[in-house]
């Protein structure tokens, strides 16, 4: 496992250079080894602008390695004051190499699913740009309603989205694991990528599987609507895919956007829209 970032609460940023627009924002990173693993082969990063999840895969210490491969590639982008798919594109394909480099030879091969978000600056208004390969995921929890963003790329969603199997046969289906898309495995890496407007109220979810293994879509938004705060709501959805059966490592980066509006002359930001407590 390895981490790259730090937790924050209610900390502000700038939208982009040279722009008076600020936005303030609470996120909690959260990783456990579950219960019936030995090692934990997940990783994250919280280095503004980039919050992103990594699940790895592969025999022994390979899927350790590749998780840590792109959430330290994914880290050098941390403090950029714009990240574009290009410069996510970029050090994902390092990470191939690196993979590659500190893996080795295995019998499995070595990779890792990625998701997150950055916040973005090509638009003129407060953008979250989310990327995704893998099942791993990223949630938006607002005014109430959980959205999954992402899609999974997976065999079961395939599955799902050609009309073969429904989504209740896909929790029990054979192949539940089987993805169809990673980094790593000496293939050049191809995300997803999505826009998604970043607003007061907000309450942003990146996981990997581990936690969707234990929890329904309900389970989720329960948690994420009762916590009072980021960490909370981290703590508690970690804590219940535990309490479920944690048959894998357990990953979650919780994000509450309070504020996004103008520096005044006092320094205070003139925010639009509901905040989180």
């Amino acid at each position: 496992m390895t981490a790259r970032g730090e937790n924050a609460t209610r900390k502000r940023l700038r939208y982009r250079e040279n722009c008076d627009l600020e936005i303030e924002l609470s996120w909690f990173g959260l990783t456990d080894v579950g219960l019936r693993r030995e090692t934990n082969q997940d990783s994250f990063v919280t280095i503004p602008p980039i919050f992103a999840v990594a699940d790895g895969m592969g025999g022994h210490s390979a899927g350790e390695i590749a998780s840590a491969a792109v959430v330290r590639r994914l880290a050098e982008l941390g403090g950029s004051r714009t990240v574009s798919e290009k410069d996510i594109d970029g050090v994902l394909g390092d990470a191939v190499d690196d993979i590659e480099l500190d893996a080795g030879e295995t019998e499995l091969g070595a990779g890792t699913t990625v998701t997150g978000v950055v916040i973005g600056t090509e638009a003129s208004e407060p953008t979250w740009k989310v990327f995704n390969i893998g099942d791993s995921r990223v949630y938006q929890y607002f005014k109430g309603a959980l959205s999954q963003v992402t899609v999974d790329h997976s065999v079961v969603q395939h599955l799902i989205d050609t009309g073969a199997i429904t989504e209740e046969e896909a929790e029990v289906h054979p192949h539940a694991n089987v993805i169809t898309r990673a980094v790593g495995f000496n293939e050049a890496p191809v995300p997803d990528y999505t826009s998604l407007a970043l607003i007061p109220g907000q309450r942003i979810l990146i996981c990997s599987d581990g936690l969707t293994k234990e929890l329904t879509d309900i389970g989720i938004q329960h948690f994420l609507a009762n916590a009072r705060t980021a960490e909370g709501a981290a703590r508690s959805l970690v804590k219940q895919a535990l309490d479920n059966a944690g048959r894998d490592n357990v990953t979650v980066i919780v994000i509450d956007v309070h504020a996004v509006g103008d520096v005044i002359d006092t320094g205070s930001i003139e925010a639009a829209g509901i905040e989180l407590d």
